[in-house]
């Protein structure tokens, strides 16, 4: 039978026909085997699902209607499915059409589902259709490995990352436009709706795929309507960042903009310079032992007010006390020192000036001659109160230097981990801050599972 090209048979040095292995396709052979000998001992795959048995999911399995006496096809097993998303999480893959391909084609994933199927709708909605059981299921880990004594909130880290959000820069609009686009796309929803009642217009056209083009042109309309929702919180939130700004610039200001896919995303500056779509993830990470211990979405373009809240949901999470929280540049207020210092957290925080720098002190004309003290940096400020001062102090101490160093060493390096290898680094392909924190979230656990997964199987 042929295999689709010739064999090569052109003769050698020697004179005889080359012998060549060649692939036969059509050969029939039999092999007995198991979906438990697709991976070895000790493989990631085996370790995440050991982890994951040992899991409590009663939150992911209480909403299945499949019970004993109810008729209905049985539901598939919450236990896979966070498998799934946790290796896969750990793999960097963040599609859910993606996985389903895995599960189709690679080894490891194969052996997770032994034999089960699973669709990339399944795959999609469970991902983010669990928000609240998420949430749960990363503090009982958290607490887990507090209660074995491995992390320690004692001192937190935080920093945080923009990440490209599912909206185009064309998608933002402002003044009449929206609610333009909105009556729009309400009509396309009754044009659609109207093809049941013309046979001659919807010939051709199966129930299936009609359903499908409305359920699209509806899902439009709520994401329009969305976005018209959400300006006049923009137009406030823009006047009061006005009242800040010089008379000439605030003169120059246009009406706010909304995203028509995604209304919950704003333009941010990310990390290489350029402006995009983007959401703000947060993460606080114990300097001890290098856990992820809090997670946040925001769809705030800076850090200024996202401290509080972090340290806040760190306590809630393991049950401890913050006694020393390390922020960048970015969180510095004046404000934030102060409430700190009242809930006796020691603040570790550059100032926004450069410490004990001067001006010239860089290239060009002056350089090098010594000017007068700047403040704002570490030096004291007269009639500063007492939290302030002793901030100041701390930060232009050596022992302040250095434990200042320590975020750079563990929130940034997680970050570092989460973007490169777990799927943030690339665009979200979810929608809104709820589900945007579910990926991270998913990220966020599947690295705690992934360092400390002897620890959480005991």
């Amino acid at each position: 039978m042929s295999n689709g090209c010739d064999a090569a048979g052109a003769g050698g040095g020697g004179g005889g026909a080359v012998r060549l292995r060649v692939p036969d396709r059509a050969q029939v052979s039999m092999a007995v085997s198991s979906p438990d000998g697709l991976v070895g001992p000790g493989h990631r795959a085996r370790v995440v699902w050991a982890v994951v048995c040992a899991m409590d999911l009663a939150e992911f399995a209480a909403p299945i209607r499949a019970r004993d006496g109810v008729g209905g096809r049985d539901a598939t097993d919450p236990r896979l499915l966070v498998a799934l998303w946790l290796y896969a999480s750990l793999r960097g893959v963040g599609s859910a059409r993606e996985l389903a391909r895995l599960c189709r084609e690679s080894a490891p994933y194969r052996w997770l589902c032994g034999g089960v199927g699973v669709n990339h709708h399944l795959l999609s909605d469970f991902r983010t259709g669990h928000a609240a059981a998420l949430d749960a299921l990363f503090t009982r880990t958290i607490a887990a490995l507090v209660g074995q004594g491995l992390v320690a909130v004692r001192r937190v880290s935080q920093d945080g990352v923009r990440v490209r959000a599912s909206a185009g820069a064309s998608s933002f609009r402002r003044g009449a436009t929206p609610a333009q686009l909105l009556a729009d796309a309400e009509a396309h929803v009754r044009e659609l709706a109207s093809l049941a009642d013309d046979p001659a217009r919807s010939a051709g056209l199966s129930a299936k795929k009609r359903a499908a083009r409305v359920r699209a042109a509806r899902g439009r309309v709520e994401r329009i309507g969305r976005a018209i929702a959400a300006l006049p919180a923009l137009e406030a939130r823009q006047q009061k960042q006005a009242k800040k700004l010089p008379e000439a610039r605030r003169a120059k200001q246009r009406p706010p903009r909304a995203s028509t896919t995604d209304a919950e995303a704003r333009v941010m500056k990310m990390p290489d310079g350029g402006f995009r779509p983007a959401v703000n993830v947060q993460l606080a990470v114990d300097t001890q032992s290098r856990a992820v211990v809090g997670v946040d979405v925001t769809d705030q373009g800076s850090d200024n007010g996202l401290a509080d809240a972090m340290r806040a949901q760190v306590e809630r999470r393991t049950g401890g006390r913050v006694e020393e929280h390390l922020v960048d540049g970015g969180f510095a207020r004046a404000g934030l020192v102060e409430r700190a210092a009242a809930e006796g957290v020691t603040l570790y925080m550059p100032p926004r000036e450069p410490c004990n720098r001067r001006p010239g002190a860089g290239t060009g004309a002056g350089a090098g001659r010594p000017g007068p003290k700047r403040t704002g940096g570490c030096d004291p400020v007269p009639g500063e109160s007492p939290p302030l001062a002793e901030w100041r102090a701390r930060m232009g101490s050596e022992a302040g230097k250095a434990v200042y160093k320590e975020r750079a060493a563990t929130a940034e390096t997680v970050n570092a981990d989460l973007t490169t290898h777990r799927g943030l680094g690339r665009r979200l392909l979810v929608r809104g801050l709820d589900k945007a924190k579910c990926v991270v979230l998913w990220s966020a656990l599947a690295y705690n599972v992934l360092h400390f997964a002897a620890a959480l199987v005991a």
